[in-house]
C-alpha cells in the first residue's frame, strides 16, 4: 500500500478531524482512510448506493412530477 504525506494542515482542521475521529472510536489515521475511500468510491459503488436510496424514497405520481416542472418554470 501507497503512503501519502500531507502538508501544511491547518491546526484547526486536525484539530476537527481528531474529534470526528474520537466520536467515532476511531484514530485520526482511518477516519481520513475512510472519507478518501468514500469520496473516491469505485463508480459500481457510488451507483449501489443511489440505487439503495432511491429505494426508500417515497413513490411519486405522474401528477406529482408535473406541478413540480410547472413550479420551476414559473
Amino acid at each position: 500500500m501507497a503512503t501519502i504525506t500531507i502538508r501544511n494542515i491547518p491546526d484547526d482542521l486536525v484539530e476537527r478531524i481528531k474529534s470526528v475521529a474520537r466520536g467515532k472510536g476511531r484514530s485520526m489515521e482511518q477516519e481520513l482512510r475512510e472519507l478518501l475511500k468514500a469520496r473516491y468510491a469505485h463508480r459500481s459503488q457510488i451507483l449501489a448506493r443511489t440505487r439503495e436510496r432511491w429505494e426508500k424514497l417515497p413513490p411519486v405520481t405522474p401528477q406529482e412530477i408535473h406541478g413540480w416542472k410547472e413550479e420551476g418554470r414559473s
